[in-house]
């Protein structure tokens, strides 16, 4: 990674060629192995399965800020391929309100008009403490598109949409729930954030989209060009795409598995289906880090099927 983000400064995972072409199995390592069935069905479809006709040749997408300090976002931001919207890390721990306020306010600026600004604090704040937040970053952001998984539960969630102008996005009340309906069912949130690998797949997110009944925004899971593309297939495939989505992550990462990366050009991403480099397919895993996703594959294959 270019820059701690998600707690991490290394990214690894797994790939493999399938019937319809190359895909890509990475849970964090902090996933146990049946919040990680759900990324195994979503390679196995991804290798199995055609992905849905797109509706579109270009998916819009967000340039996305670490938790850095505000000349560092400001570079990240003017340097965005493009990109009119910036999705921004904040509440990150050991950091204050203050440090959000001014990474944001950097941000915006950086945008300049007729850009958007988007936060994401991975569930950190009480509902007290996001109300408070998101009043300060509103004015900071110049008003935000969206807050992204501001607490913890659906529940807060809901208790927040109804203290807050700010619209509500949930991410991992809809991907780590049991039931990713009850966001709406609660009308717990105003956008539903979707990630293919978590939710089991292209297929599987779209009729959760279908089900769910909110605008949807695709992101990532940190992947390399080979699971984005997997994002950008099911973005490409969604009837409305009303904002642009979180699929400008390989920006991230220090180098890529691909000839020609995934990153954003004017703003957008090509539907494409990638393959990894000749380079890439020529170079010598590390062993260790080789017999370690071996046996988690195999404690993969254990655990029952997902079936939401």
């Amino acid at each position: 990674m270019r820059t701690r983000f998600r707690g991490i400064t290394v990214r690894d995972g797994l790939l493999a060629r399938g019937e319809t072409g190359w895909v890509e199995l990475s849970p964090f390592w902090d996933y146990d192995a049946p919040a990680s069935r759900p990324w195994y069905d979503a390679a196995v479809a991804a290798a199995t399965r055609a992905w849905p006709r797109p509706q579109r040749d270009v998916v819009p997408v967000n340039c996305t800020v670490p938790a850095v300090d505000a000349d560092a976002a400001q570079r990240i931001v003017t340097a965005g391929h493009g990109c009119r919207t910036a999705k921004v890390k904040v509440a990150e721990p050991g950091q204050t309100l203050a440090d959000d306020e001014a990474r944001v306010a950097a941000v915006r600026d950086a945008l300049g008009p007729g850009g958007a600004v988007r936060v994401d604090a991975n569930g950190a704040w009480t509902v007290d403490a996001a109300a408070e937040a998101l009043a300060v970053l509103d004015r900071a952001g110049g008003g935000l598109e969206y807050a992204e998984q501001p607490c913890r539960t659906v529940e807060e969630l809901a208790e927040l949409r109804r203290r807050t102008h700010v619209p509500i996005a949930a991410d991992e009340s809809i991907r780590r729930a049991e039931d990713p309906y009850r966001v709406a069912e609660l009308e717990a949130a105003d956008v539903a954030v979707l990630k293919v690998q978590p939710l089991g797949g292209v297929e599987a997110c779209l009729e959760i989209a279908e089900r769910i009944g909110l605008p949807v925004v695709v992101s990532s899971a940190l992947e390399t060009s080979i699971g984005i593309a997997a994002g950008v297939a099911l973005a490409a495939a969604l009837p409305d795409l009303p904002y642009a989505c979180g699929l400008g992550t390989v920006t991230l990462l220090e180098r890529d598995v691909v000839d020609d990366p995934l990153v954003p050009r004017d703003g957008v991403l090509p539907v494409v289906r990638p393959e990894p480099s000749a380079a890439f397919l020529a170079s010598e895993p590390d062993a260790d880090l080789a017999a370690r996703w071996a046996a988690r594959l195999d404690a993969l294959r254990a655990v029952p099927a997902v079936v939401r």
